[in-house]
């Protein structure tokens, strides 16, 4: 008997220092591990069939150190390393940078938040956030909009390797993250909140001929959330770029539905003068908790030239397995006039496969059925 309650008394020992254990880091976090693995697989019909699987259908796969300490007073130091994986070959995403998503570190407070490093412009969360498909690479997405001033692309961003205009001034993936950033972000004031972003050139003479600067405003209250985005990019030298992306879009969410739209206008500041325009209207509805229908129709509107828009309509549906991991499928028309996209080969919300399409032959339905858990 004595033997048996010994043992009793060191059991609840233990159970007491694991829950104290457990108080602590509720109380006091410091890293926070976190991740998306979405797989899918795609079929579209062109001028040619193509079928494959590819990741990030439905958000970007990723995985990711979130980190907070409390320094007293009411500030607190933050962190964020994430990097983007291609879940269909274990490969970098964000052309093969280590923390491609975002890589920041800062100070936050009731000041509101300011932060270094690579980070998300204000474009990027306006195209995602308020958009039926976000800015992914899979059906009606905002990210059909773009291939203005000569190749920019203002939401999918540019390559490691991408040479100005499409580069931009901080290289691979600005505008829509911006490397080399100083961000502020103001606490929230009767739903008001405005925040800006600079990211600079860090060559010697290259601090004020190339550079970033992101300016936003958002309102959230109530029904709706409305944001309005102003990202300027300019480098210097004979390839030039000097775009100026503006960006409005709102949600407004009634009952278990919601209600998208977006516009966005970029201004090619160059004698060349290829500006461009889209737009981007959709609609999502959840029903009994596990089924989510979404809708959308994006326009791609270049200024210059004839016959080069692009229309993307699509629909789709998901089914929540459980709180972290669902099913999902869309099927996307995308409508291209005779000269969308580069020598008329159409547009569509990603690198265009070579052979899927040809002159005359650029119209693309795509089907996709995919799966993504959170952890």
């Amino acid at each position: 008997m004595q033997r048996h309650t010994r043992l009793s008394i060191a059991v609840g020992v233990a159970l007491v220092a694991l829950g104290a254990q457990a108080q602590q880091a509720t109380t006091n976090p410091s890293v926070t591990v976190y991740g998306v693995v979405d797989g899918y697989v795609q079929a579209a019909k062109g001028d040619a069939s193509l079928s494959r699987v590819q990741s990030g259908g439905l958000s970007g796969s990723r995985f990711g150190l979130r980190g907070v300490e409390d320094l007293g007073s009411g500030l607190r130091a933050v962190y964020t390393l994430e990097a983007g994986i291609n879940a269909d070959d274990g490969t970098l995403g964000q052309g093969g940078v280590l923390f491609g998503r975002q890589a920041f570190v800062g100070l936050q407070g009731n000041f509101g938040q300011f932060s270094l490093g690579r980070q998300y412009s204000s474009l990027y969360v306006a195209s995602n956030e308020f958009s039926a498909f976000s800015n992914n690479v899979t059906g009606p997405s905002s990210a059909v909009i773009g291939g203005f001033a000569g190749g920019y692309e203002p939401i999918r961003g540019a390559s490691a390797t991408a040479t100005p205009p499409a580069a931009g001034a901080t290289g691979n993936s600005g505008p829509a993250r911006v490397n080399n950033s100083i961000r502020y972000e103001s606490p929230v004031f009767g739903g008001l909140r405005a925040g800006a972003l600079y990211g600079a050139g860090e060559g010697a003479g290259t601090a004020s001929d190339q550079r970033l600067f992101d300016v936003f405003v958002r309102y959230t209250a109530g029904l709706v959330d409305t944001i309005v985005s102003h990202v300027d990019d300019q480098t210097a030298g004979a390839s030039a770029t000097d775009v100026a992306v503006t960006t409005v879009a709102t949600a407004v969410t009634i009952g278990p539905a919601r209600v998208l739209g977006g516009f966005i206008n970029v201004n090619d500041g160059r004698a060349a003068n290829l500006d461009g325009r889209g737009y981007w209207v959709g609609s999502d509805y959840r029903i009994a908790g596990k089924h989510v229908v979404r809708a959308q129709a994006v326009l791609n509107d270049p200024r210059t030239g004839s016959d080069n828009e692009t229309l993307a309509l699509g629909a789709g549906y998901q089914y929540d397995l459980s709180r972290r991991t669902s099913l999902y499928t869309s099927t996307t028309r995308f409508d291209n006039e005779a000269n969308a996209g580069i020598g008329g080969l159409g547009r569509w919300h990603s690198t265009l496969p070579a052979g899927l399409t040809s002159p005359g032959k650029n119209d693309i339905t795509e089907v996709v059925i995919g799966i993504k858990h959170v952890f």
